[in-house]
């Protein structure tokens, strides 16, 4: 399977299109002010997710001399485990920035789980150009309508797909597989679709669960995969690119406004130059990280273009049901090359 694009695209960049006219929001008196800010990861502190969340905290505590301070909570413990409830507390205020999933975000609106649809694209060439063009402003305004303020995007990757029964080939194998996903409703009738049993738990669960036999496989990108050490627990990993995972750098949008600004302008720029870090990291890493999966015992698939012909196939109900949902024109601006 080629894996082109791995040069940094700078997804942050089109989140900042829209936030050039911030100033006039931010409220008087507020220069100089001090900050104690938490933030949330969904994974644990040997992610990307982490790193670039602490490059965010150090940047932020050296750029104004203590004034401001991040302390970074991994694993969405301020949220009891629950990645969910984590963008809900991020909305309303109750967690100050969180690195989060849109998949996640598609809790609190439909639309996020377009940038997720399946086999939506081939390789991050293509990702980098929607998330820099019409795609990347499109979501940016739908996190704006929910109260939160995008710093950047970063990249989760491609989600793969892990189990302890057999490989993965073709949507046949999937037949009665007892799969973890998140709890999205499109996930959930898509892997009906594939004639899985799709389960939904937090991830916080998913190896105990994994270890027990309460279920048989889970999906996520590499990165969530090695850095959860779920080859522990798994015997097959299938590389089959079936739905890409972007990454909210996310701030509370009336915390945002509220600040001077000067400090709007801090958060702009180290936002956006964290999440271009984490996207870098985790390109970088990847390669690296599947070969080291392989050498701790998983066995890796790599479907081949009839195999991934047949996928596409199957799941061709899913835009059919989720084209009103998420909007034709918004899903145009994710299938536009």
């Amino acid at each position: 399977m080629k894996r082109k694009g791995w040069k940094l695209g700078s997804l942050g960049l089109a989140a900042m299109l829209l936030l050039g006219a911030c100033s006039s929001n931010s409220a008087e008196g507020t220069e100089g002010k001090e900050y104690k800010l938490k933030m949330s990861v969904t994974v644990n502190d040997s992610s990307t997710w982490y790193a670039a969340a602490k490059k965010l905290s150090d940047d932020v505590n050296k750029e104004t001399d203590g004034r401001i301070t991040i302390e970074v909570f991994p694993n969405e413990q301020l949220s009891g485990g629950d990645s969910g409830k984590a963008v809900e507390m991020l909305s309303k205020g109750s967690t100050d920035l969180t690195f989060n999933s849109t998949i996640i975000y598609s809790i609190l609106d439909d639309r996020f789980g377009v940038a997720s649809a399946p086999f939506l694209f081939d390789n991050t060439d293509q990702v980098d150009k929607v998330f820099k063009g019409t795609g990347g402003e499109e979501i940016a305004k739908i996190l704006e309508e929910k109260g939160v303020h995008p710093l950047g995007f970063g990249e989760n990757g491609f989600r793969q797909i892990t189990n302890s029964t057999k490989e993965i080939k073709v949507p046949a194998d999937l037949k009665g597989l007892k799969i973890r996903i998140p709890g999205i409703t499109m996930y959930t009738d898509l892997y009906r679709e594939l004639g899985a049993d799709p389960t939904t738990m937090t991830f916080s669960e998913v190896f105990t669960s994994l270890q027990q036999g309460t279920i048989s496989g889970q999906e996520n990108p590499i990165d969530v995969i090695y850095s959860s050490k779920l080859n522990e627990v798994q015997d097959y990993l299938t590389l089959w690119n079936y739905s890409y995972d972007p990454l909210v750098l996310g701030m509370n949008k009336k915390l945002f406004e509220s600040m001077s600004e000067e400090d709007q302008e801090i958060f702009t720029r180290l936002g956006k130059e964290a999440a271009e870090y984490q996207v870098k990291i985790a390109r970088e890493k990847e390669t690296k990280q599947i070969e080291e999966l392989k050498a701790a015992g998983i066995k890796v698939y790599e479907p081949t273009e009839a195999d991934l012909a047949e996928f596409k196939e199957a799941v061709q109900p899913i835009y059919e049901k989720y084209k009103d949902i998420w909007g034709a024109d918004l899903l145009k601006a994710f299938q536009e090359r």
